[in-house]
């Protein structure tokens, strides 16, 4: 094993460098860049902010714009697919989506088992009609019930998804509109499915590339089966003089030999989406961070110690806070329906100077006209209101 060639804060700076968190970059070009270099954006549903795909990259790129990702996925440049969850991912990585297609072609289960039937006959619509979303097939008498519990046509659309024969064209009001997957791909794409070793090789450089250092079980997070062959290849890499490891907190981390060039930390705040590539996996964060977060989403109103809709609070390299947020769009306010910063924060007029910038940002981007301060501590709302 090696030894640890940055402090525990100099990989907290670098993650946060391949994260794309320490300077922001502008225009469309750089959009593309940056989910190239995260190597995923999830796609959320939840709206009440702007949704999550869109605010992550809000975070890194200082004029971002909605539509650009509209139009990278018109020009495909980028296209929809699973990485751990639903996500956008750079169409220069499709090759290793064939991997989790081949597996449902051969019978793995996704959610609910393939009425094959119905996928033949959502199948031949499409042939004949071209581009459809789910509610363009009628609906049956049954009553649904959760969200899983899909009308048989939408259940087949996403198992032609999932499978590879379809692939989603664009969305229309986050409804996707689903189309043959050969009249979607763009021409000359390597389309051989890759082995296991070229897979796992494949999460391998993009954990790295984005993250600077991971565990064997935070480079196969949530991917079944897979943990095992990540830590032999690993070790071999390692072996082999590519990879160099170091012991953290009880476990092994691995990083590329050929670290890249560490770039002093931004002096902004940023506010973090839930689903944000830093923030996804909760136990790194509560490892390199020592910040522990919930999405409170899930819990019960009465049980939520922050809010339904918590965003954690990035400043230089800590992780110093959450605030629940909520747009008003008819009234063009944005709500922070609750603000906490951590004990250990302190409260100067130049964290002051960057919340309330990000703050102005964040409520802008939402299309917000103001932002209004609903609950925090009488000294943080006394210090936020402070016009000096």
């Amino acid at each position: 094993m090696s030894t640890m060639p940055l402090s525990p804060s100099e990989w907290v700076q670098l993650n946060l460098q391949q994260q794309g968190l320490n300077r922001p970059k502008r225009g469309k070009a750089a959009t593309l860049e940056m989910i190239s270099q995260l190597g995923y954006v999830q796609i959320d549903s939840i709206n009440v902010v702007e949704r999550a795909h869109h605010h992550v990259l809000q975070s890194r790129i200082a004029n971002y714009q909605p539509q650009w990702l509209d139009e990278l996925m018109a020009e495909r440049k980028v296209f929809e697919y699973w990485s751990h969850a639903a996500a956008y991912l750079p169409m220069a990585d499709f090759r290793f989506s064939l991997f989790r297609k081949h597996q449902l072609q051969q019978g793995k289960k996704h959610w609910f088992a393939p009425d094959h039937q119905v996928m033949q006959q959502v199948r031949a619509r499409i042939t004949a009609e071209g581009p459809l979303k789910a509610g363009d097939f009628t609906a049956t008498t049954e009553k649904n019930g959760a969200w899983w519990d899909w009308q048989p046509a939408k259940k087949a659309l996403e198992q032609l998804f999932m499978q590879g024969e379809l692939m989603v064209l664009r969305r229309e009001k986050f409804q996707k509109v689903f189309d043959l997957t050969e009249r979607v791909l763009p021409a000359g794409l390597d389309l051989r499915v890759p082995s296991v070793e070229e897979f796992v090789s494949y999460l391998i450089n993009g954990y790295l590339k984005s993250h600077g250092c991971g565990s064997a079980a935070q480079i196969s997070y949530l991917r079944s089966g897979l943990k095992a062959d990540v830590q032999q290849q690993l070790l071999a890499r390692q072996a082999g003089g590519e990879l160099g490891s170091f012991m953290q907190q009880g476990q092994r981390y691995f990083y590329s030999q050929q670290l890249p060039t560490l770039m002093p930390t931004s002096n902004q705040v940023r506010l973090l989406n839930p689903f944000d590539n830093l923030v996804i996996q909760r136990q790194r964060l509560q490892h390199w961070f020592d910040f522990d977060y919930q999405i409170e989403v899930y819990v019960p109103a009465e049980k939520r110690k922050i809010g339904y809709y918590s965003l954690p609070i990035l400043y230089r390299q800590q992780l110093i806070g959450q605030m629940d947020v909520k747009a008003v769009r008819a009234q063009k306010i944005l709500l922070v329906q609750h603000l906490v910063l951590s004990e250990s924060t302190r409260i100067t007029t130049s964290l002051r100077r960057a919340l309330t910038q990000a703050l102005d940002d964040y409520a802008a981007f939402n299309g917000c006209e103001q932002w209004q301060l609903v609950k925090a501590k009488p000294a943080l709302v006394k210090w936020l209101s402070d016009t000096e």
